[in-house]
């Protein structure tokens, strides 16, 4: 793996972990208020699989043999617009964004931003970078794999969340 690899993966774990901060203040701020959480079941798969993601890229781009690997500007830009597609998701929707499904009932649903064009924005941009993080390590079984997992999971999650949504509001 060559240093900008592990300089990039380093600063992605560590802006996920930051999200985690984040995340964390916004649930006891929303459960403060009354916030009420729910598919607690299925969001300990969601951080298994975001961990062995990372472990997975760091692991098969430290496997091929990546010490010539140059960097790809077009998967590059790819990366960048859905990290300003993650800010514009988390900005938008402020206190209520959560990598948990809690609901503030009595709280209107958030239709601006992104929100203003689809549902589930942040979740497109998960895919997006559950595809490109890897690509641009060389790690492709990687790139391949966690994609499909992530789908998996959103098929679990996407209608609890939407039940929770509707119920709360």
């Amino acid at each position: 793996m060559t240093t900008w690899m592990g300089l990039l993966i380093g600063v992605i774990i560590c802006q996920r972990l930051a999200e985690l901060f984040i995340a964390k203040s916004n649930e006891k701020w929303m459960k403060a208020r009354g916030g009420i959480e729910k598919g607690k079941k299925h969001y300990k798969w969601f951080i298994m699989l975001h961990v062995l993601f990372f472990l997975a890229v760091i692991f098969e781009a430290s496997a091929n043999d990546t010490a010539e690997r140059q960097l790809n500007y077009f998967l590059v830009t790819i990366f960048i617009a859905a990290q300003l597609g993650r800010f514009w998701c988390i900005h938008t929707l402020g206190r209520f964004w959560n990598t948990k499904i809690i609901v503030l009932p009595g709280v209107s649903l958030i239709k601006k931003g992104p929100y203003k064009y689809m549902k589930h924005p942040n979740y497109l941009i998960v895919l997006v970078e559950l595809f490109v993080i890897p690509l641009l390590v060389g790690a492709y079984f990687t790139a391949i794999l966690f994609p499909l997992l992530h789908l998996g999971l959103l098929k679990l999650r996407i209608p609890n969340e939407e039940r929770a949504l509707t119920k709360a509001t």
